[in-house]
């Protein structure tokens, strides 16, 4: 038994071949089809995300330090200190409990030959940079 069909756009339409010669094809499962690609979409938007967030960690890792720099020089310029500072030079903060003010000088904590000044109180070592900031030595 063969179906005859005298429009020809209407066999494009048609689920199921109309002639001995066609091609077998199946139907297209849209649903699945539709489903896979949202699944392959998200897949690619999540590995896009966790980029961006690794170099958004990278920023704020940046940023923090950046922050400490600006925190430190805003403190050794608030300190009192009689001598130019040079870049790449470690100096040492005081904190001068008598008068209440910060104090710059070259001499470290175990450099004393008679021991830091009793008002005195270490802070921490700083080093100036190229960039005329300070940074916080460990």
């Amino acid at each position: 038994m063969r179906i005859e069909d005298k429009d020809p756009a209407r066999h494009a339409a048609i689920e199921y071949p109309m002639e001995v010669s066609a091609p077998v094809f199946a139907p297209i499962k849209v649903l699945e089809e539709k489903d896979k690609a949202v699944n392959i979409a998200r897949q690619n938007a999540q590995l896009e995300y966790d980029r961006i967030m690794e170099q958004a960690e990278v920023l704020m890792k940046q940023a923090k330090s950046l922050q400490a720099r600006l925190d430190a020089t805003e403190m050794v310029h608030r300190a009192k200190f009689s001598f130019n500072p040079l870049h790449g030079k470690t100096y040492h903060l005081y904190f001068d409990n008598k008068n209440n003010t910060n104090i710059l000088i070259q001499n470290g904590p175990d450099e004393w030959s008679c021991g830091i000044p009793l008002h005195w109180t270490y802070s921490y070592a700083v080093k100036k940079l190229g960039d005329s900031t300070w940074a916080v030595v460990e």
